[in-house]
């Protein structure tokens, strides 16, 4: 049984200001147990490590630019209750020679300590960050900054190994000038050869502003349906493609083309030609997008030992539906009265199905508080983009659907062609059925768990049975509950016997 509502420990506040080559970010968490929701972002593009290359030292823009950002930042959190607050610094201070005579300055003035991590550190987080938001994620992680760029190959729950720093951000590789394909594909495979068979993978996990740029961009050009970068997936021809487009168009192409960011124009191609070398020389099938990365690597490694062991996902599911005033034992007594059921079942995830499942019936009060005429179209469009870790784009449309079939005997949700477009029949399917059986679970019980208990919900040969403990048949086997009972049936091509 997964953990329910009640035993999760309250939420609290944190804060992560990460200093970057490139930029200077304040993001303000809320964490709900294992989940991680971001409730504040704000970033400036300092440039910090632009100079680096040619000077050694940090730019002087950069720096007054920084440190301006991170004063507000500092004021910012006095107004927030954010129980702890982590500074951490990356690539172009610890390079820098002035690196310490900054971050003196930011201890001086903002009274903030800014820990330094070195590249093995760097890595490892990034790792982590992959991690907190896909926990069986496998394959390698690149983390790539304006100064540098790690590489890690994952080892399960504890993050990285093997890590290692190379030269290849942006700023080290000549921007903001003008790209020169040929030279900086030279300057990259010098540092990548060595290290390609080290990090061969099939699956790479790219981790950084810029690459979620691209596979926005990359949205765009495919008319993709779903606009989450999180886990969104590209196949390695569609990463070359769209690698290849950016890394080979002047700034002024670049700048009228819909989807890329304007103030990133002048690292995208760099960004770019990195990730189409990491791509042949590692042997990359799907490149998958996080857009978790250090930060929340940094929160993840500070979690209990057994808050980090939960599913994100359930956990997350649990926290949405808790915000708006649920009955937090409901959704793991649903997740036990269904599962008898649905594990005789063919599973359309794999070895996903309970996870999903349980993940589903925690949305099972999300809707409940919206307007009945709409509530079904609205619990669908809150689900297919929450900002929820530990599912995949096709999980994301399975849930959404889900919840849609929770409040409705209606066959097509909202966005049923990009629904279409991201899930088979099968799964389509199933999520209607998954939701009839919530449906029917809630109205049977009056979403009481303890009612709940009192019936049984099991599949025999081709016999969808509803049963109830001794006494109970008349108020728990009630019309409404029969015409519940039959639709599930009926999604379930089975015959249904009440009893």
């Amino acid at each position: 049984m997964w953990p329910r509502g009640d035993s999760r420990p309250e939420s609290r506040q944190a804060a992560v200001i990460d200093v970057g080559s490139n930029s200077v970010r304040l993001v303000i968490y809320r964490l709900d147990g294992r989940a991680i929701w971001t409730v504040y972002n704000e970033k400036a593009l300092a440039g910090l490590g632009r100079d680096l290359p040619s000077t050694g030292r940090l730019s002087p823009d950069g720096v007054e630019v920084a440190l301006t950002a991170i004063r507000r930042f500092r004021a910012l959190l006095d107004g927030w209750r954010a129980e702890d607050v982590t500074a951490a610094a990356t690539a172009a201070v610890r390079e820098a020679a002035d690196g310490p005579a900054f971050l003196k300055r930011v201890r001086e003035e903002t009274g903030l300590n800014v820990r330094v991590l070195s590249g093995d550190e760097e890595a490892r987080y990034a790792a982590l960050g992959v991690i907190a938001g896909q926990p069986d994620a496998q394959g390698v992680v690149g983390d790539l900054g304006g100064s540098s760029l790690e590489l890690v190959r994952l080892n399960g729950a504890i993050g990285g190994q093997d890590g290692a720093t190379l030269p290849l951000g942006p700023f080290a590789l000549g921007a903001p000038r003008p790209l020169d394909l040929d030279r900086t594909r030279r300057q990259i495979e010098a540092a990548l050869t060595p290290q390609a068979s080290r990090f061969a993978a099939r699956h790479f996990h790219a981790v950084g502003g810029a690459w979620r740029n691209l596979a926005l961009f990359q949205m765009e050009l495919a008319g993709y349906p779903l606009h989450v970068a999180h886990q969104y997936e590209m196949s390695r021809a569609d990463a070359l493609a769209v690698s290849r487009l950016v890394a080979r168009q002047s700034r002024a192409s670049l700048e009228r083309m819909q989807g890329l960011s304007k103030k990133r124009i002048e690292t995208l191609p760099y960004s770019a030609v990195v990730l189409e070398a990491l791509i042949e020389a590692l042997g990359v099938e799907r490149v998958i997008i996080s857009a978790f990365g250090v930060r929340e690597g940094l929160l993840l490694d500070a979690m209990d030992p057994d808050i980090r062991a939960r599913d994100p996902l359930i956990e997350g599911c649990e926290a949405l539906t808790a915000a708006r005033g649920s009955t937090p034992e409901l959704g793991g007594a649903l997740e036990a009265w269904l599962t008898p059921a649905f594990e005789k079942l063919n599973p359309v995830f794999g070895a996903r199905d309970p996870v999903l499942l349980a993940a589903a019936c925690r949305l099972a009060d999300l809707g409940v508080r919206l307007h009945p005429d709409h509530r079904a179209d609205l619990a669908f469009e809150q689900v297919l983009r929450a900002p929820i870790a530990g599912m995949s784009h096709p999980e994301r449309a399975f849930l959404a659907s889900v919840a849609f079939s929770r409040h409705t005997s209606a066959t097509t949700p909202p966005e049923a062609e990009a629904v279409s477009r991201v899930i088979g029949a099968d799964r389509r399917q199933r999520a209607r059925a998954l939701g009839a059986a919530i449906r029917l679970g809630c109205d049977l019980s009056g979403r009481n768990p303890r009612l709940l208990e009192k019936s049984s919900l099991t599949i025999e040969g081709d016999r969808l049975i509803l049963g109830s403990a001794s006494g109970w048949d008349d108020m728990l086997l009630g019309e409404q509950t029969a015409k519940r009972a039959q639709t599930l049936a009926s999604a379930l091509k089975l015959k249904l016997e009440l009893g």
